[in-house]
């Protein structure tokens, strides 16, 4: 039996219609019938998450993992605003999550009444589409909140809000089925053949041309860029760019210097990363890449060779290099032995050593996220997944979401490697931050923690490691042992060693 709320089974019916088949619930009692409806709906999978800022990461890992619209149900009040670090993340990934909010009456809006405020702009631009659905009397209030729950699920690029104002009493479970539902749909445009064609023709002409794909794939590129420095010979005419963010500043920095740059992308959006923008391309940017790497196949381009020789060096170095027991050596160690398994790493230090180790595209919430809910999202991630999961992030980015431990959700293919140097590991290799005497207790937050007891409380199987002996050995049983909970090892390390192994490392490179 369903809800009694019309505007409630006219968004599960579409919610099915359009899609969705996983949902991440947070309990509250003003979006109690949302949930119980998305619990009786047998299309539907409920997955649930007490934190609303862990739970929406929680569900933009899922939607990495299915590349399917995921939705994540909150009830009123700040509930909603919790979501809001997740949302951002995907606005800038692109990714379809579906934000579901329950509301008090429009009536009560700023009346001093308990878990009320304005939440149909909330999230404000991060997302691509905000409705407010009505509470339906008639038929056009409810072909209305129809078309409306339609305009939101059509998005497919981007967040979405969908905001359900109900009024009291809430728990009517009385309604034997879901009504059937106009569905509208959307038919994308693809990119037409003499385009694609144009793109290419732009690429293998150009005396310099170089094709670049943001994350989840960049590796090697900052320090094939660090040998080059002010080489005017490796500097693009024409960029070709594809794909998300770029974690390198000392990459951006450099392709400012070409003199022209087309970006492809699925929303045709204005994105002039390096300052020197003169086409958007509305698309699929795979299709674009995998198109000119064939033709680069067929006719080798001269610019193109001489980028792949020099990151063929750089990748040579990295796996010569031997660092000291470090982080840098963890995620060494950890990306020679994984097999072809998901990986999400930490925003900061962590997904910087992946760009040099990484010999795969690797997730990681460099959207717009800064510390907040790598864990969650990996943890969304596992839920969907049948295969093992790793995530591997610092100290500061684990312990701030520890609470996606906290979910009854997560099984044994969830492996977290966690390199603690009890600080923000990445403020110790700033030019001239070392000279403020609020570096290490304020700006890089250091602490005496270990994540032993967050393992306990939540049943996570525990291990540590200490030294460069025993790491070989410690990450082959995180990859590999059996569990039905997760795994958790916990690296410590020096932060000073660590800055001093990536600084050597750098300072090894040569030409």
């Amino acid at each position: 039996m369903y809800s009694n709320k019309e505007n409630v089974n006219i968004l599960t019916a579409l919610l099915v219609a359009h899609g969705v088949r996983h949902a991440v619930v947070c309990p509250g009692s003003r979006n109690a019938p949302i949930v119980h409806n998305l619990n009786e709906c047998p299309d539907i999978r409920c997955y649930p998450v007490t934190d609303e800022r862990s739970a929406a990461f929680y569900a933009l890992g899922m939607t990495q993992a299915l590349g399917q619209p995921v939705a994540v149900c909150v009830t009123s009040g700040t509930a909603l605003l919790n979501t809001a670090p997740a949302v951002a993340e995907a606005y800038y990934q692109r990714r379809p999550l579906v934000v579901i909010s329950a509301d008090r009456p429009p009536q009560w809006i700023d009346q001093l009444d308990g878990q009320t405020l304005p939440q149909g702009d909330a999230l404000g631009r991060f997302v691509a589409k905000a409705v407010t659905l009505p509470e339906p009397h008639d038929d056009e209030e409810r072909w209305f909140c129809n078309r409306l729950v339609n305009e939101a699920l059509m998005v497919r690029q981007a967040p979405v809000h969908i905001n359900v104002p109900i009024t009291e009493p809430l728990f009517d479970f009385s309604v034997g089925q879901l009504p059937e539902e106009r569905v509208i749909s959307l038919t994308p445009a693809d990119i037409p053949p003499h385009v694609l064609s144009h793109v290419c023709r732009m690429f293998m002409q150009s005396r310099r041309p170089m094709l670049i794909s943001g994350q989840p794939w960049n590796p090697h590129l900052d320090e094939a860029v660090a040998l080059v420095a002010d080489n005017a010979d490796y500097v693009p005419d024409f960029v070709l760019y594809t794909g998300g963010s770029i974690v390198s500043k000392r990459l951006k920095r450099f392709l400012r210097k070409a003199k022209e740059t087309w970006v492809v992308n699925a929303t045709g959006e204005v994105t002039d990363t390096f300052m020197n923008l003169t086409q958007v391309i509305q698309g699929d940017a795979d299709v674009v890449a995998d198109q000119v790497r064939f033709m680069l196949e067929q006719q080798p381009h001269p610019f193109v060779r001489l980028w792949d020789d020099l990151v063929a060096r750089v990748r040579r170095h990295a796996e010569s290099y031997v660092p000291p027991y470090s982080q840098m050596a963890v995620v060494k160690c950890l990306e020679q032995v994984v097999d072809d398994v998901p990986i999400h790493y930490g925003n900061s230090s962590a997904i910087r050593l992946a760009n040099i180790y990484a010999r795969r595209p690797v997730w990681c919430n460099r959207g717009v996220n800064g510390i907040e809910g790598s864990l969650s999202t990996a943890a969304g991630f596992s839920a969907v997944t049948n295969g093992k999961v790793v995530c591997v992030l610092g100290d500061l980015s684990f312990f701030y979401d520890q609470n996606a431990l906290w979910n009854q959700n997560l099984g044994g293919n969830l492996r977290i490697l966690l390199m603690n140097n009890h600080r923000g590991g990445i403020f110790n290799m700033l030019p001239g931050l070392g000279q403020s005497p609020a570096r290490d207790g304020l700006v890089a937050a250091s602490h005496a923690a270990s994540a032993e007891g967050v393992c306990q409380q939540n049943d996570i199987r525990y291990m540590e490691v200490h030294d460069q002996q025993h790491l070989q050995r410690a990450v082959d049983e995180l990859l590999r042992m059996d569990s039905d909970r997760p795994v958790l090892l916990e690296a410590f390390t020096d932060a000073d060693v660590d800055a001093c192994a990536l600084r050597d490392y750098y300072q090894s490179l040569s030409i």
